[in-house]
């Protein structure tokens, strides 16, 4: 990436940043600030194994998944990550999945890579940085940041230890060896203790495991279903993220289930 596209997305982030509405130093709730923009948001609970994100383009919306089973620092992390994506590279209708591979920076795929600075330069721009680093922390903290410092920064940013050891590696306020200390002092105290220990979001190393759909997506699940496009389990499992069922949008069915069954019974018998 070159310093003249870093700069590109910089603005960028900082221009999506400016609509958000912040704390003194972070984005109170980007799922929020996501629908603000016209995303449409859906948070479901894959499980751990499954990809963490994506964004597509389908006719004039742009919908941003992210998955509810990480925890929720790394669901927001996610989620800046697919912003990025929808802010530039949705002009020509590109689909991108996301897994751990390309969150956690390990894809050399150049679109890959530049959703990623585009989510820390949202979530933890420079600025920000030093003015939490310059308010929030004495001299002698600045110089020898401990692990608690990292869980302050960590819930007051919204984000994980990971991403703060990142962006501050990156920003030059830790070298590679305070970085080795940090990420052993974390593994020693526990990421859950060092939150608790500062008053801080236990929250962030916890998986929501949230539901969050758009009620319009209900519209284009019965469209399917009507016409024979989704069997009934489909059906059911859309419904069930809903916390409905069959009964409830019965009026909205074109014929009964049982009429439906028959006619595909019948249709399988000839």
């Amino acid at each position: 990436m070159t310093e003249d596209r870093k700069w590109e997305i910089r603005i960028a982030a900082d221009e999506y940043r400016a609509k958000c509405k912040e704390s003194r130093f972070g984005i109170i709730d980007l799922f929020r600030e996501c629908e603000r923009s016209g995303y449409k948001l859906i948070r479901c609970p894959l499980g751990e194994n499954a990809d963490l994100g994506f964004t597509l383009k389908r006719d004039k919306d742009i919908i941003i998944f992210t998955n509810t089973s990480s925890r929720l620092s790394r669901e927001i992390f996610t989620l800046a990550h697919e912003i990025g994506h929808a802010v530039l590279h949705m002009e020509k209708g590109n689909t991108f999945i996301d897994n751990s591979a390309t969150i956690l920076g390990k894809s050399s795929n150049e679109k890959e890579q530049e959703a990623n600075y585009f989510a820390a330069c949202l979530l933890m721009p420079v600025d920000s940085v030093e003015k939490f680093m310059d308010f929030k922390l004495s001299g002698s903290d600045k110089n020898r940041l401990s692990a608690m410092d990292i869980a302050r920064i960590m819930s007051e940013f919204g984000v994980s230890f990971d991403m703060v050891l990142n962006r501050l590696e990156n920003l030059g306020k830790i070298n590679s060896a305070e970085r080795l200390r940090l990420d052993n002092e974390r593994i020693e105290k526990r990421v859950g203790n060092l939150l608790q220990s500062v008053g801080g979001n236990a929250r962030l190393n916890r998986a929501s495991n949230e539901t969050s759909i758009p009620y319009e997506y209900i519209d284009y699940v019965i469209y399917n279903y009507n016409h024979n496009a989704i069997p009934k389990e489909t059906l059911e499992r859309v419904l069930n993220c809903y916390r409905l069922n069959i009964e409830d949008i019965s009026d909205r069915l074109e014929e009964s289930i049982s009429e439906k069954r028959h006619d595909m019974d019948s249709k399988a018998d000839q």
